[in-house]
């Protein structure tokens, strides 16, 4: 599924209108997207969570030079599954 699929099922769900379910949908992800910006943990239960993890400062190397290149620290968004999805999954696919 992706973005216009959603915004599709929102409209057939609800008495939303094509554009009031995309503004819904925006909004939704900008403020998933602004949490973990700011460092937040972002939580759905049942479904998932995202948070930020940290990675330091380190060496790597170039695979094609073999070059050191030092890698600055970074930032990266992860997702994990919620044990409701995870059972759920698990019973279509048997």
């Amino acid at each position: 599924m992706n973005k216009v699929q959603l915004i599709q099922a929102l409209k057939d769900a609800t008495d939303l209108s094509r554009t009031e379910a995309a503004g819904v949908v925006d909004v939704f992800f900008n403020q998933m997207a602004n949490a973990l910006a700011n460092g937040e943990r972002v939580e759905i239960r049942g479904l998932c969570s995202f948070y930020v993890k940290k990675y330091k400062s380190y060496t790597g190397r170039n695979p094609k030079t073999g070059e050191k290149v030092k890698i600055k620290p970074k930032k990266l968004p992860f997702f994990k599954v919620g044990r409701e999805l995870k059972e759920r999954v698990d019973r279509i696919n048997h």
